[in-house]
């Protein structure tokens, strides 16, 4: 049967109607996750050398297994973010004689094999040969190994369970924020001590390897409760119940203000407001508006005054970002007909750009009272909202027109990254990082109001602009819209 499921795989695979598009980010990615591995790599080899020469009178072993807490703490706050649980077209095989337990094994297996679960190896298989040559028993520290793996298990399945109980709740980012938030207290507060008890079970398990019993009954207790959870949503008519709940209607008169472009507006706020996925657009916005606050208190970036800008436009744009990268995916579900109507497609582009501006504008009104941590910060969050209206909502239209993935409005809302492609993340590039880079390099070689007026002038020049820009943009989606609509069509 594990066969079977892999060549389902497979197949699934390269005849998907995505297989072959944007073959180029494909490229990128893999040669990015590979510059990553490198990385990694010059990293576990410099860590022991470098842990010696910073505390000669200590063992670089000790110190790297009382690190070993925050590692998988930051790795399972990571994980909830970026990594959800492999799945398989399970409904036409509920029609075949195939067990239910089958599939729920091989779906959780398949979890296991997660680039994740092994990322962490790149440190530690260097270190370790580090360990060795430096005159650690070899058994010892490949025992200590095989417990950072199957710790790195716990916390794949661990994740699942999360994201389990964050799909129950409205403010599904919660129960990772409570639960990562609580051990951190615990430890931090030594109220518990976990940092120390995990650092003294890693160093004793490489002197008794019957240590090990204890994360693999850990092991088998989440991958058994995952399994229960997922066995009892396996059924074809699982999520077919309705729920009935009052409407609100809401004419929204308002938005007539906005010309042409009031009933693509009206449409937006509307998918927003009734659609689980898109409403946690709205809900991030109170995480970006305090991003802030996890930077500015802090003396070590009052002599960081380059580093605003980024923070400017995160806080600034967060909605821009979060909501603007999946245009005109959100629309997936109706594109087809969407498209049929006697529309102007720029029309349906503006009012995307007038969302987007109206809640850069919000924002930065919002976040005024940053300016009690000094008047630069204000300047800089002014500069930003500029940019992030005159460039940033050019690019992130321009970055739509390569969108060719569906979304599920009905999933799960808090960082679900279905309908999420190479696009979404290369285009973090011209959002975050030319600016950043673009506002310190005027910075070093000028000061720090010149490094702002020129991002005021930038983003004055994509405002002064903007109609010939949306006319280029506009030009572009009109040369995908045939792939776009078939790529909306396909179920994956």
């Amino acid at each position: 049967m594990l066969k079977h499921f892999v060549s389902l795989e497979i197949k699934s695979f390269f005849r998907s109607a995505s297989f072959g598009k944007g073959m180029v980010l494909k490229i990128f990615m893999v040669l990015l996750a590979l510059w990553m591995v490198f990385g990694l790599l010059v990293t576990g080899l410099a860590l022991y050398p470098g842990l010696k020469q910073m505390f000669p009178d200590q063992d670089p072993f000790v110190i790297v297994n009382n690190f070993v807490f925050y590692w998988f703490l930051m790795d399972l706050f990571l994980r909830f973010f970026f990594q959800k649980l492999p799945v398989m077209a399970v409904k036409p095989l509920l029609l075949l004689p195939v067990k239910r337990r089958q599939v729920v094994n091989y779906v959780l297996g398949k979890s296991a094999l997660s680039f994740f679960n092994f990322l962490h190896l790149f440190i530690v298989v260097p270190f370790g040969f580090m360990l060795v040559r430096s005159g650690h028993d070899l058994g010892s520290v490949i025992v200590w190994g095989f417990a950072l793996l199957l710790l790195t298990l716990i916390v794949n399945f661990l994740n699942f369970i999360v994201e389990s109980l964050s799909s129950e709740t409205e403010l599904s980012y919660l129960p990772i924020l409570v639960l990562v938030g609580g051990l951190f207290a615990l430890n931090y507060f030594n109220i518990v001590s976990i940092s120390s008890l995990m650092a003294s079970f890693l160093t004793a398990v490489g002197s008794n390897p019957l240590w090990l019993v204890v994360p693999l009954l850990i092991l088998a207790l989440v991958y058994a409760y995952n399994f229960k959870l997922l066995k009892a949503q396996l059924y074809l008519d699982h999520s077919l119940k309705t729920k009935v709940q009052q409407v609100e209607a809401s004419t929204m008169a308002w938005t007539r203000h906005f010309g042409d472009t009031a009933p693509f507006i009206q449409m937006d706020l509307k998918l927003i407001w009734r659609n689980k996925r898109p409403r946690s657009s709205v809900f991030i916005l109170v995480i970006g508006l305090l991003y802030g606050l996890f930077f500015y208190p802090n003396p070590t970036y009052a002599n960081m005054p380059w580093f605003y800008a980024f923070i400017g436009i995160f806080v600034t744009g967060i909605f821009l970002i979060n909501f603007g990268q999946f245009i005109p995916a959100w629309d997936s579900g109706y594109y087809k007909m969407l498209m049929a109507q006697n529309i102007k497609y720029e029309q349906y582009l503006r009012s995307k750009y007038v969302l987007m501006t109206a809640s850069v504008i919000m924002l930065f009104v919002l976040s005024i009272p940053y300016v009690y941590f000094g008047w630069k910060i204000l300047l800089a969050h002014f500069a930003a909202a500029v940019y992030n209206i005159g460039v940033n909502t050019h690019v992130i239209l321009f970055g739509g027109s390569f969108n060719r993935k569906k979304i599920d409005l009905n999933q799960r809302a808090a960082f679900n990254y279905q309908g999420t492609g190479a696009v979404q993340w290369i285009i973090g590039i011209p959002l975050m990082l030319i600016p950043l880079a673009l506002f310190g390099l005027v910075y070093a070689v000028a000061n720090f109001e010149i490094a702002c007026a020129v991002l005021i002038v930038l983003g004055l020049i994509g405002i002064v602009f903007h109609q010939k820009l949306m006319s280029l943009i506009t030009e572009k989606y009109l040369e995908s819209k045939y792939k776009m609509i078939d790529a909306f069509s396909q179920d994956s």
